[in-house]
């Protein structure tokens, strides 16, 4: 499988701020998409909170900085291309929600690149049962990869 992964470091961490790396974030898409494809591009775009923000103010019409957003890349018919789309990824945000769930760094970090990459799949959790599709989905890649369920926050890692 050929996984191509755009990296977009939009956002400058303190010294104490963990961020992955190029090799972490392109294991996790490449789990993610699994057997779904042969090939796949993305772009995964790392943001501070205020980019956060106005994206999810003008995409999804709600205030404030959110952890992963997920634009697909819908291809014009008859055109079959290999690129999934972007995620824009809010590290303050993603480091803030792996504090307070008692997780690791990388652990969260590795939880939205494979969620985020889902969403890029087709994937989502507006109805009950399509939520707990993908959560199941998540924690058995999660899993995989030698991580916690994610969606088990009562003790920390």
């Amino acid at each position: 499988m050929s996984v191509a992964v755009d990296l977009q470091l939009a956002y400058r961490p303190d010294a104490a701020e963990w961020l992955p790396s190029a090799p972490l974030l392109q294991r996790w898409t490449r789990a993610a998409i699994g057997e779904l494809r042969t090939e796949a591009e993305l772009t995964i775009r790392i943001v501070g909170m205020a980019e956060s923000a106005e994206l999810n103010s003008a995409y999804r019409h709600k205030q404030g900085p959110t952890n992963v957003l997920s634009f697909p890349f819908e291809a014009p018919p008859g055109l079959t291309l290999p690129l999934l789309g972007d995620l824009v990824i809010c590290a303050p945000v993603v480091a803030q929600e792996a504090l307070a769930q008692g997780k690791t760094a990388e652990a969260h970090w590795a939880h939205m690149v494979i969620h985020g990459t889902l969403h890029l799949l087709g994937y989502d959790h507006m109805e009950s049962e399509a939520a707990e599709q993908m959560e199941a989905l998540e924690t058995e890649i999660l899993t995989s990869l030698g991580y916690r369920n994610p969606y088990h926050v009562d003790a920390p890692e």
